[in-house]
């Protein structure tokens, strides 16, 4: 059935419903008859920063739910480390490289899930991404090689994570402006529920069935990222087609149809467009900052994640119980989940405003030095130690990892941004394992493991405080000193908008002035 009233009747009636307040079964739904092709958002849409009067929170706990069941997933694989090496007859090489692909892929799908988030919104791709993760870890339960594992649980998997985690932040992004801090602190709980449950519920299943009967039943909990997926309904009601612009494979392959050689370099000047859309090679190449930060996470990548690999063999390698080694894993998360949110309160101090960079660098220093802590030796006490300060840091790792990213580049750059940085840290995270499990194989011993991330670590930290500090001196130098000094008062905030900005128009009576790029 078609609706053919106005379209002025249909806003109406919306702003109605909307005014009302429908009830909770109704706001899963979108809004229906009213929603044509081309019609403009109403105004709860375009003003409010939480759509639906609070639906924004229902949100950021579907994201908190779909990062405890992604992010955190990986760690868990080291419940199993010693099983599958036993049942596959492999070194501890070959067996770091199921949770290294696994973490590598989903990082390394950005760009495919930024197609996917642009096509098909991200309610979709999140719901996508749960059933291609579920169906990745129950059919690995059938594998019969290592190899085989590499496809089901690796690559399968992950993809399946990648889908689903990336879409999540984005559209937290667009439902919290003024509170975007506290929201991004709140959902990165989510890793840390995840580290403080899944090693356990892992351990509990395979105390109870083997680990082919565990990974058939993770599979299975992987499954309700589809439920998580299907409340993130998108901000805007518009048109399901995605707008034209001038660099996009469409027009360019219209205007320059006439000839085969326009139509090749037509086609040749849409995947270029498409590869800096999707990738931001143009943000890493004109944004110094976006350059500074990409790389300096991607090498902090190559020794943040090992130690959660290699903890519980470390422990049980020294006659540690297997429980209570995966009670360390819990603890961390527990550790996790009190004090990301309060990293998120304390970075939106005032004394902070500006300087995240700064503390999340800081973060990181103190990340690598803790894991010095594990060369003293292998008792419960001392890893519980190296736990607990691992645990902090990582708080606020994991709180301003995308926060800062969202500072460096504009929000609606920001899926391409994040899809060019995942697909760079891919690479470290595919190796960091790996390498981590040579130097066991040719050492014997584990705590090398961890002075060699505590060196990726420390001079990844390093580099990105430096180099902002230097950028930040360089361009205070650059900038002239304003001739006259108008004092100002304590309440006041001043924002400075230089003779060269130029005023953006957004929807609704909101201006915002872009000062710089």
């Amino acid at each position: 059935m078609v609706d053919r009233r106005a379209p002025e009747m249909c806003e109406k009636e919306a702003e109605s419903r909307a005014s009302e307040g429908p009830p909770w079964p109704a706001r899963l739904r979108s809004t229906s008859s009213c929603s044509s092709e081309g019609a403009r958002p109403s105004p709860q849409e375009t003003s409010s920063p939480l759509l639906g009067r609070g639906w924004g929170w229902v949100v950021l706990l579907a994201t908190i739910l779909v990062l405890a069941l992604t992010l955190a997933f990986p760690s868990c694989i080291g419940i199993f480390y010693t099983d599958l090496q036993s049942q596959f007859h492999a070194s501890n090489s070959e067996t770091s490289w199921v949770p290294s692909i696994m973490t590598a892929v989903l990082h390394a799908g950005g760009p495919l899930c930024s197609v996917l988030v642009e096509h098909y919104g991200c309610r979709v791709t999140v719901m996508f991404g749960g059933l291609l993760s579920g169906i990745g870890m129950a059919t690995s339960s059938f594998t019969q090689s290592i190899g085989q594992l590499y496809i089901t649980a690796g690559v399968i998997t992950g993809l399946g994570f990648c889908l689903s985690f990336q879409p999540a932040i984005a559209i937290l992004g667009h439902y919290f402006v003024r509170r975007r801090a506290f929201a991004n602190s709140l959902a990165s709980t989510g890793t840390a529920i995840g580290l403080s449950t899944l090693p356990l519920f892992a351990h509990f299943l395979l105390t109870h069935m083997g680990w082919r009967g565990s990974f058939l039943i993770l599979g299975a909990v992987l499954l309700n990222c589809c439920v998580c997926g299907a409340v993130m309904r998108p901000v805007h009601q518009g048109s399901k087609k995605p707008n034209r612009t001038r660099g996009q494979p469409d027009k360019i392959e219209n205007e320059l149809s006439s000839t085969g050689h326009q139509r090749a370099s037509g086609k040749l000047a849409a995947f270029l467009a498409a590869l800096q859309k999707h990738m931001a090679f143009d943000l890493f190449c004109s944004n110094k900052r976006y350059q500074i930060y990409s790389i300096g996470v991607t090498w902090m990548m190559l020794g943040f994640v090992v130690p959660l690999v290699y903890l519980v063999p470390y422990a049980t390698s020294h006659g540690m119980e297997q429980d209570r080694a995966a009670l360390l894993l819990a603890i961390l998360g527990l550790i996790n989940i009190f004090m990301r949110p309060l990293a998120g309160i304390i970075s939106e101090l005032h004394c902070f405003s500006g300087k995240h960079i700064y503390l999340f660098s800081g973060a990181v220093l103190v990340n690598g030095l803790s894991n010095c802590i594990c060369g003293i030796g292998a008792s419960f006490s001392v890893l519980l130690a190296f736990v607990g300060v691992y645990a902090l840091s990582m708080s606020f790792i994991g709180s301003l990892l995308f926060q800062v990213l969202m500072e460096i580049v504009e929000m609606p750059r920001f899926p391409s941004a994040l899809g060019l940085i995942t697909i760079m840290e891919s690479v470290t995270l595919l190796i960091g394992p790996p390498l981590g499990g040579l130097l066991v194989d040719s050492t014997q011993e584990y705590k090398y493991v961890f002075y060699a991330c505590c060196c990726a670590m420390v001079s990844s930290a390093l580099f990105m405080g430096v180099a902002f500090y230097l950028l930040e001196q360089d361009e205070g130098k650059t900038m002239d000193p304003p001739k006259h000094a108008v004092p100002l008062s304590l309440d006041c905030q001043y924002t400075g908008i230089t003779p060269g900005s130029r005023a953006v128009q957004k929807s609704g009576s909101e201006t915002e002035y872009i000062t710089s790029v």
